[in-house]
């Protein structure tokens, strides 16, 4: 072990992490910023990336095909928004008002017709068309948040990439790379916060044992064993100066109320809390802006919408695989836990209430929010009962809004019944160059693991979509 790895070790050993947090993943160490009062200044941007995890219907929510027979438009109605020509389903009532503020892209699409979960969630947050697999060794890709962390670390926090809240259930939903940095390492792995069981809607919620477990008077004891590590060393040995550098950002950030306050929703007024919707999506994308306030960069909330009150089949990784009855899901636009009539309300209630706070507290023009599925369904309705729709990796929809992206815009464009893009197909090689862009990290800086020269991305931002 080299000294610089010991000092890290010592450093957080010393300051009260202990042994448990060692090599933990999401812990990468950015340099602090203050001000002239000594106080955190404010991150730098951000991101809140919503997978709605199962891929949504685009012809039933942000891609509607009102003049298509009703096997393939389904049964609802489009609403007019405030963006001329931007059509959003029924349900969508608060959002409709806020079209001002985001870009929706009707063009996605997997080209290598990838359909089932496991590859499309790994292509959509690796930023890649097709899982790549060299000498028989499977893909070491990271994910979005991992690159992100890497690049632009937290100042403020120990976290800088984190996932709210993991998958459980069926593994076909945890994309391969889900809980590993790939190449990068585990450092830039994501921290999970919240399970099935624990997540912010739950009046007893635990967030991670890290933010619990600073205590004053065994800090000072463990500040003490640090001295003394350092005692004997020469004061001009830079080895010594970087130690103590480190051992210095470790206490602040330990100390910092900041982190560990982001996790206490009960700070929030009642009616923020209420706006978001009082269940696991609309507090998840609340923890996740005050995560953000915190100074975590890169945070992917499960797109969980819960479980209705009469249906608790639906496991809190897919509310989106609507299928229907050929998977014993129920109807798909019924209001099961797997059906629109209740995932729908619950996801404009959360995404509304996520965009009016970051509105009203200007955090949008540094804050990149980017909501979207592995991919779409079957344009027609599967002829079955109860109805549903299959997976469709040749055409979906996503949203983007903030750090720079315009509002009010609809980029590309599908065909008459939303099977595949007619204008301006975006694929996540795009779709990751764009969002890369948006934080400011440059796609042409390739990362360097073990003597290989790998790049961010092949896609190119599209430069459209910026305001």
């Amino acid at each position: 072990m080299n000294d610089i790895a010991l000092n890290r070790r010592q450093a957080l050993i010393a300051s009260g992490l202990g042994t448990l947090s060692l090599g933990m993943p999401g812990i990468v160490m950015g340099s602090d910023k203050l001000d002239a009062s000594g106080n955190a200044v404010a991150s730098d941007k951000s991101c809140i990336f919503v997978l709605l995890c199962g891929g949504p219907s685009h012809v039933d929510t942000w891609d509607m095909k009102p003049d298509a027979p009703l096997d393939y438009r389904g049964p609802y109605e489009p609403i007019a928004t405030k963006v001329p020509g931007m059509l959003l389903n029924e349900m969508h009532t608060r959002l409709a008002t806020l079209t001002d503020h985001f870009t929706l892209i009707n063009s996605m699409s997997h080209p290598g017709a990838i359909s089932n979960h496991f590859d499309a969630m790994h292509n959509m947050l690796s930023g890649q068309s097709e899982r790549r697999v060299q000498q028989g060794q499977p893909d070491e890709q990271p994910y979005l948040g991992s690159f992100i962390a890497k690049h632009k670390p937290s100042t403020r926090n120990f976290v800088s990439n984190a996932w709210l809240i993991k998958c459980v259930g069926n593994p076909v939903f945890c994309a391969p790379n889900i809980g590993i940095g790939g190449y990068l390492g585990s450092a830039f792995a994501p921290m999970f916060v919240g399970a099935e069981d624990n997540h912010p809607a739950m009046a007893n919620f635990k967030p991670p044992e890290i933010y619990n477990s600073y205590d004053e008077k065994r800090f000072e004891e463990r500040k003490g064993l640090l001295r003394g590590l350092e005692s004997g060393r020469h004061d001009g040995d830079q080895k010594v100066k970087d130690w103590s550098n480190l051992r210095e950002k470790t206490y602040d950030a330990l100390t910092r109320s900041e982190g560990r306050e982001a996790f206490d929703l009960s700070r929030e007024p009642v009616k923020t809390r209420e706006r978001y919707g009082m269940h696991p999506l609309g507090q998840n994308l609340l923890l996740a802006r005050r995560m953000v306030e915190s100074g975590i960069r890169f945070i992917t909330v499960n797109g969980w919408a819960g479980q209705a009150d009469y249906d608790k089949s639906g496991p809190p990784s897919s509310s989106w695989d609507m299928h229907g009855g050929n998977m014993g899901m129920g109807n798909a636009f019924g209001n099961g836990s797997y059906g629109m009539g209740f995932c729908l309300p619950r996801l404009d209630q959360a995404l509304s209430g996520l965009f009016t706070d970051l509105v009203e507290r200007d955090m949008l023009k540094n804050t990149l929010v980017v909501v979207t599925g592995e991919f779409g369904r079957t344009p027609y309705v599967l002829k079955q009962d109860p109805p549903g729709r299959q997976h469709w990796p040749q055409c979906f929809s996503a949203i983007l809004a903030g750090a720079g992206i315009a509002g009010g815009k609809v980029y590309g464009k599908s065909n008459k019944y939303g099977e595949y893009p007619t204008q301006n197909p975006v694929r996540p090689e795009e779709l990751a160059a764009t969002i890369y862009t948006a934080l400011d990290i440059p796609i042409n800086n390739p990362q360097d693991a073990s003597g290989i020269s790998r790049s961010l991305t092949t896609g190119k931002p599209i430069m459209d979509l910026f305001g």
